[in-house]
């Protein structure tokens, strides 16, 4: 599921458990091929069971869609940064249905309350809620990335 290494010996790890309560699902599963490609990344999906995102490590948000606050890219403190994606063509929705709880540049502490998002909202305008959790390509200092099996994390980034 995750091929992404480089030979170099990584030093740090990050573990990423996962942001929204739900189901951890493959990224195959997301209707959605610059993400079931992975074309933008390495990472997992999750059926969401509550409309909330948190942070799954402390860190910086480095960047949120202030329009349509379906999406945030969260960084740690060595740079590393992922991306969560609320649903499918969400931006669609211009905001509406999702509540933002934090503004780009913010300092979050793991399990912080990051958005809130209307899962009845986002279906009944018939879009798909997966929410994709991704290690964006191009981040040169990642060496590899696997899946984990453990209770709490669900992906290990190795840099």
């Amino acid at each position: 599921m995750f091929g992404w290494r480089k030979n170099k010996i990584a030093e740090n790890t990050l573990d990423i458990i996962s942001p929204v309560p739900g189901q951890v699902v493959g990224l195959e599963q997301v209707p959605d091929e610059a993400f079931s490609t992975k074309a933008m990344g390495e990472g997992f999906a999750v059926q969401p069971a509550k409309g909330e995102v948190r942070a799954p490590f402390s860190g910086k948000i480095s960047h949120i869609m202030n329009k349509s606050k379906h999406a945030i890219l969260l960084e740690n403190e060595d740079g590393i940064q992922i991306l969560i994606h609320v649903g499918v063509n969400t931006v669609s929705l211009k905001g509406e249905g999702f509540v933002s709880h934090v503004v780009t540049g913010q300092t979050v502490e793991q399990g912080e309350l990051l958005l809130e998002f209307d899962i009845a909202r986002i279906q009944e305008a018939g879009l798909p809620v997966v929410t994709s959790v991704i290690v964006p390509g191009g981040q040169e200092r990642i060496q590899r990335i696997e899946g984990l099996q453990e209770e709490e994390a669900v992906l290990r980034v190795y840099y």
